[in-house]
This record gives C-alpha cells, structure tokens and sequence, in this order.
C-alpha cells in the first residue's frame, strides 16, 4: 500500500485478541482505517462477489480524475443499464459530480456507465483503470470487469481487499463528502437522493460513511466506515443476511476493547548522543493488555552511503509478538521526501545493498 501504511512495514494482518462476535456474513473484517490493522476477520482474504460495493472504486477514481465539474453526456448504453437506476436520460448532460452522488448515494448502475464512459473513454477502458488502482493499493484478492458490479465470472474482491480500499478512498476528503451525505441534489433533479446506507442514516449514529449492495448470488454486501473517540474503523461484511446488525456488532466491540495510541511523534530525538528523525507521527489501535505489552526497539543500519538519510528503523512489538516497523533517518531531509523513501523500500526489497 502507497498511502500512511508505506510507512510501517512487516504490519501485523491476522487479528491478536480472541473476540467473541457472531456474524451472518459468510466473509467479514474489522479494520483500522488508519493503520491498516485487522482487528476481527471471518474468511476475509476469499474472494466472493461483492454486488455495487464495486462502486467505491468506481467513486474513488472518478474524484481523483480532476474532472468532477465537467458535464457528461449521457449514452445509450448508460441508460439501458439493467439494475438500480438514478433514471438518467439518453443525451442528458449532467455533471459528473452529480454522479458520483447518484452512484454512492442511490446505486445508479446508469450512473457507474457515465462516469466510466467519461472518466475512462468507456466502460472497458475504465475497467482497466480499476484493475490497475487495485494491484496499486495491494487488493492481490480482486479483479474488475464493470464499474457497477453486476456479477460476473470474473468480477470478485475479498472483505480484506474492500476494506483497504475503504480505509484508502476515506482520506480522500471529497469522497468522505459524498458517502457521508444522507441526501444530494443535482441540478438536474426537483428532488434529492437519499442515501440507502440505513446504517448511516437510522441505525448507527458514529457511521461516517459506505456502501450498499445486492445481487441474488452475492446476496447482501456492505462497507461501513465509523468513527468514535479518535479511532476510525472500516467494517465489510460479504453474503450477509444481517449485515446491519453484523457492523454494529463488529463497530461496538472494536470501540469498546481498541483504542488510538501515538508510538511516535514527528521530530528529532536523541538516542546514544546522537540526532535522529522521525518522519511522521505514528498511530497504532491497540487494547488495553497491549499497551502494557508493547515495546519499542532501534535497529542501527551497520553501513550507510553518504547520500543515505534512513539510518534505521524502529520496531514495536506486543510482547515477542511482531507489530510494525518504521524507518528512522539520520536527519530531516532536504531531498524530496519520496526519493529517501524509494530508496529505503527499494533496501528493504533486497534490490539495494543498506
């Protein structure tokens, strides 16, 4: 993963307490949005179909194309989409923004051919662009054909892979506006679209965003994001007859027994009479067991070039348990900062000597 998560590696994946929570779904995960840390999962790395969950990634790439105030004329085959609609009309022109709202708020299929035939020059070449953001952001269990997830034989994610991409498209802030909002409208419309993510609206008042979905044989899919007392979480629940019940279930249990704890702050320390930095401030959820539990340890690199600025790394660990690492530089850097950066996952790979 390119965003926060690249700067904490070997990241621990497969849950480290022993919850007791019951759920329908036949795929689930409970995830740190932050850290990327899996806190409950159920079958979470399978791939399964995932009905308009598809649409976060459809959503995802059409904000971060720079193009939300263009005007998109409407096709035929957008309005001959089969399945949920927003009633797009053949040649309308309508702003793509406002689609991006009838897809995540509404479930527009007609909206999802829209935008992929605006932002990607059709639906196949939009496709292309999904299944390239996915191997991206590391979603190694996935693969698209259609920017609204009708099901196909080769159209699958896995709750993990959703989740990634949930925690990923929430720090995007035009995004958490839209799936946050419980209704839109478009000034092509006399009436507002209300979102049918209940969980946001009636059931679950921390929810801050997601999406919705169905087909007969993905059965009910669903991606929640909620936040409370500083820590945020991603919830994905696939084939889920209860899927309502099954994120609050999951949400109440996460915010009773994690909480957000700071491993490190952005600055310079001073270890063994010696300066060193610490690029980024460092947040990690854990209990309260492994907070008495964790600890923190440098590793000095025994051989670094005159141009090298990361000198080490920091690892925390729960016990013997590994956690994560982070990289420590020798001083903050007057390179740009992605090149210390590329260098120093490029020694961690093995493809240059430390």
């Amino acid at each position: 993963m390119i965003f926060p998560l690249m700067f904490m590696v070997f990241m621990t994946e497969k849950v480290h307490a022993n919850p007791n929570i019951a759920v329908s779904a036949e795929h689930a995960v409970l995830m740190d949005a932050d850290s990327g840390r899996v806190l409950f999962e159920k079958d979470a790395y399978e791939s399964s179909l995932i009905a308009s969950t598809t649409k976060i990634m459809t959503a995802i790439i059409a904000i971060e194309s720079g193009k939300l105030d263009e005007k998109v004329k409407v096709s035929s085959r957008a309005i001959h989409t089969e399945g949920s609609s927003i009633y797009l009309t053949e040649n309308e022109k309508i702003l793509l923004k406002d689609l991006v709202y009838g897809l995540m708020l509404r479930s527009g299929n007609d909206s999802a051919v829209a935008i992929a035939e605006h932002v990607g020059g059709s639906v196949e070449g939009f496709t292309q662009m999904m299944n390239e953001k996915a191997l991206w952001l590391g979603m190694n269990d996935s693969h698209f054909e259609n920017p609204h997830g009708l099901d196909g034989e080769t159209h699958y994610s896995s709750a993990y892979d959703l989740g990634l991409l949930m925690a990923y498209a929430m720090k995007n802030e035009t995004f958490r506006e839209v799936t946050g909002s419980e209704k839109f409208l478009s000034e092509n419309r006399d009436y507002a679209w209300m979102n049918k993510n209940k969980l946001l609206t009636k059931y679950y008042e921390p929810t801050n965003g997601g999406k919705t979905g169905f087909t007969k044989r993905a059965g009910r899919t669903l991606v929640s994001s909620a936040e409370k007392d500083g820590l945020e979480l991603i919830a994905v629940t696939l084939n889920a007859p209860d899927d309502w019940n099954d994120h609050i279930n999951m949400y109440e249990w996460g915010f009773k027994n994690f909480e957000t704890v700071k491993l490190q702050s952005e600055g310079v320390i001073e270890a063994n009479g010696q300066t060193y930095y610490f690029p980024r401030d460092v947040y990690f959820p854990l209990t309260v067991n492994e907070k008495e539990s964790l600890k923190a340890s440098f590793y000095r690199y025994p051989l670094i070039g005159e141009d090298g600025n990361i000198v080490g790394i920091t690892k925390y660990s729960i016990g013997t348990t590994p956690l994560l690492e982070t990289p420590v530089w020798k001083e903050r850097p007057i390179k740009p900062f992605f090149s210390e950066l590329k260098g120093f996952m490029s020694r961690l790979m093995g493809v240059a000597p430390w």
